[in-house]
């Protein structure tokens, strides 16, 4: 993967940023990664390869769009920290079966270890406050109602 394969995908997710208003999913994955490498470096090594092989040159090229490539490789990364489900939450805060990135929904993936917290995978641009509460809850683990 050459440098400017890089910048291409970069500016190509840059310009769907920009259009979409939709939060840049790469610091949270960042931390992901770092995680994964920490708890299972033969999965680490299979994302960096995924990320090299597959979700740059795919996004640089334009045969996938940038932010639900970058969504679904948040996904992978989620489940290979730790295996479970992902939902979608609607602005209402109704779970749904996870069926492909949509920037209305925040996007979990919830462990099937009880007492993990859910991971995120995708935020929309902003947030319900039933989505809100939905992440407060789940991802921060907090227990008390914002003011």
């Amino acid at each position: 993967m050459s440098d400017e394969i890089t910048r291409q995908a970069d500016r190509a997710l840059e310009a769907a940023l920009e259009i979409s208003g939709a939060r840049d999913p790469r610091e949270f994955y960042r931390e992901r990664l770092r995680d994964l490498k920490q708890a299972d470096p033969d999965g680490y090594q299979d994302a960096v390869a995924h990320y090299r092989d597959t979700l740059i040159p795919s996004v640089a090229d334009g045969s996938a769009a940038p932010l639900d490539a970058w969504t679904e490789y948040g996904r992978r990364l989620a489940e290979a920290l730790s295996p479970g489900r992902t939902v979608s939450i609607d602005e209402s805060g109704k779970a749904h079966p996870y069926q492909g990135p949509d920037l209305s929904r925040l996007i979990l993936h919830v462990p099937e270890h009880t007492g993990t917290r859910a991971l995120l995978v995708g935020l929309p641009p902003a947030l319900s406050p039933a989505q809100r509460a939905t992440f407060d809850v789940l991802v921060s683990g907090k227990h008390r109602l914002r003011d």
